[in-house]
């Protein structure tokens, strides 16, 4: 087996700032709320992980199937609603609240806050 030594590229390198949202920085379609279903994935996966349980047995929980509990556990939320993870998250015990208040911008903004 050989190895080939890369050669250093003489090209500058593009960096751009990130806005903070890497969905709206990739171009997606409803960037905010692809970071929500990817925040409440996470606080799914953080749960489930904490507890030690099963993806058979978080799928008895969710009352889902344990091939969906292992998309969220990959952070494959897509096919799920906002909606639907906020009741994943109530029938794993936890309270999840919406708030909303006026904007100071033309158009309100989308996130969730977890605490």
């Amino acid at each position: 087996m050989t190895t080939e030594k890369r050669k250093k590229s003489d090209s500058p390198v593009s960096v751009a700032e990130s806005s903070g949202n890497v969905f709206a920085d990739l171009g997606l379609p409803n960037p905010e709320q692809e970071m929500m279903k990817a925040r409440l994935t996470l606080q799914i996966y953080r749960i489930i992980h904490e507890r030690g349980l099963t993806q058979a047995q978080a799928a008895k929980s969710l009352g889902i199937r344990q091939p969906h509990v292992s998309l969220l556990m990959r952070n494959r939320a897509g096919s799920f609603s906002v909606g639907r993870l906020m009741e994943f998250l109530t029938a794993l015990g936890q309270d999840v609240e919406i708030a909303v208040r006026p904007s100071r911008k033309e158009h309100g903004e989308m996130s969730v806050t977890i605490g």
